[in-house]
Formats: C-alpha cells, structure tokens, sequence
C-alpha cells in the first residue's frame, strides 16, 4: 500500500492510502499529501503543523519495488513497523530525505540544505 506516515514522540502514526478514501493521494502532485492529510489525522490536541514531526511516505518504483522516503531522523528500528503497517512483503528500498520537503523540527539545517537523499535498501 501507498500512504504517508509520522513518528511522534517515538511512536509511528502510519496512513495507508486505501482506494476511494476521500483523503490520500494529492492531485496537485505528492508534496503534498502530508498537508492535506494532516488535518484529519493530527492526533487529539496537537496544534503543530504537518511538517513540525520527522514523515516519511510508501511509495512504489517504475519496477514495483516499495520505496520509503523518510526524513533523516527516522531511525531504522521503525522500518519494520513501517513495512507491517503498510502491509510491505518486498524488499524495500530506504531512501532518507534531506531535502527541503521532508525536515522537521529536529533537523539542524532545517530550509537550507539542497544535498541529496541517501539509499539504502533492507
């Protein structure tokens, strides 16, 4: 499956894209899916943007291979958590994110740094 996910406070908040949802998958391109998602899945009480939490996103390559994009401070100890939430068999490629899209509060060169994701594969 396809969706976005979070990791707030050490725990994964992970939204699979079912089809016919009314909420998923952006028409005006996958940037924003986080935004528009993030105000019917914000957990109860919070009043930070979709951008303030470290994301990540499923998605599949050209070859059908399942793909995670994921800010930098999303260790791998929740990559198992991600594929089981997402209902992921495949191998999975690991791509970590720095660029602008994917920072987060905890990121130090939080709007400025244009270096290239890193991949990993598991």
């Amino acid at each position: 499956m396809r969706g976005v996910f979070w990791v707030i406070e050490n725990q994964l908040f992970a939204f699979p894209f079912v089809e016919g949802a009314q909420y998923g998958v952006a028409k005006s391109g996958l940037t924003y899916n986080h935004k528009l998602l993030w105000p019917h899945v914000r957990p109860k009480g919070c009043n930070k943007p979709y951008n303030y939490y470290p994301r990540g996103r499923v998605d599949y390559n050209g070859k059908g291979k399942p793909v995670l994009y994921m800010n930098q401070n999303i260790t791998l100890e929740y990559v198992p958590d991600i594929l089981k939430a997402f209902k992921l068999e495949d191998e999975a490629i690991i791509r970590i994110d720095r660029s602008k899209h994917y920072r987060c509060y905890l990121d130090s060169e939080y709007g400025n740094s244009k270096e290239p994701y890193m991949r990993r594969h598991i």
